[in-house]
């Protein structure tokens, strides 16, 4: 009887601790949504889905497993303490399996949505703050007069990628820097997005005569598969007398 009246109080503390678990995880959820509709500039929302979307997915899907184990066990009103320790035992157990699986579509899957939200943000038109019109994307040809040489030599590389947008009719600019290697490529393997870059290497730099070559090595980090490709480096800018007298 002591045991039962033990087991009770148990279970309407558990209802509890399983609510307060429930609304954390609502709050990581509507946190995320809230912050990411608070952000109007496609390059912000673009960092901030980019950064912290899968992470906070994750921590919210985890603490919502917490509180559903816990629920789930204050379910049974009487029983034996013993049967109690089963039951959380197998809860725990079940939580896991649910856990890798959730794990795995937000590692492997879930980039594929979040691949397409980027690259429609990437390339939503910016608007001018001089004019308010839609501004112009440069080409990679025609980004490079925007551009230093430390910030050309970081895309020669493939380090980094920079877009540059342009007012045509203000002359305003806007360069926004992204990752060289955004997202995981499809591996050929296992289907799974998860072939990265693990080594970059010149094999012949630029001149300004000829253009260079770069080997790039490939990893999968889910089934170990490898694959290596070469990439053609552009000829470098030759200075003109006009441009070294500015």
């Amino acid at each position: 009887m002591n045991q039962n009246l033990n087991l009770q109080d148990w279970n309407d503390l558990g209802r509890y601790i399983a609510l307060a678990f429930g609304a954390i995880a609502v709050i990581i959820f509507l946190y995320h949504w809230l912050s990411l509709g608070m952000k109007k500039d496609p390059k912000s929302r673009y960092d901030f889905i980019n950064k912290y979307e899968i992470n906070n997915l994750w921590y919210a899907s985890v603490v919502l497993l917490i509180a559903i184990g816990i629920y789930v066990n204050t379910l049974v009103p009487e029983g034996e303490v013993i049967w109690l320790a089963v039951r959380v035992f197998v809860t725990v157990m079940m939580g896991l399996i649910v856990g890798v699986i959730i794990s795995n579509l937000l590692k492997f899957y879930y980039p594929f949505y979040v691949e397409k939200r980027l690259k429609k943000l990437r390339y939503t038109p910016r608007i001018s703050p001089k004019t308010g019109k839609a501004m112009k994307l440069l080409s990679e040809d025609e980004e490079d007069v925007y551009l230093d040489e430390g910030m050309q030599a970081e895309e020669n590389v493939f380090s980094v990628d920079y877009d540059v947008w342009i007012d045509e009719e203000s002359g305003y600019t806007k360069i926004e820097k992204y990752a060289g290697h955004l997202i995981a490529l499809q591996c050929p393997e296992c289907n799974y997005q998860t072939l990265k870059v693990t080594k970059e290497e010149i094999l012949e730099s630029p001149t300004e005569s000829d253009e260079g070559e770069l080997m790039k090595f490939y990893k999968c980090d889910y089934c170990g598969y490898k694959e290596r490709k070469a990439f053609r480096i552009a000829k470098l800018k030759q200075a003109t007398g006009e441009e070294s007298s500015v």
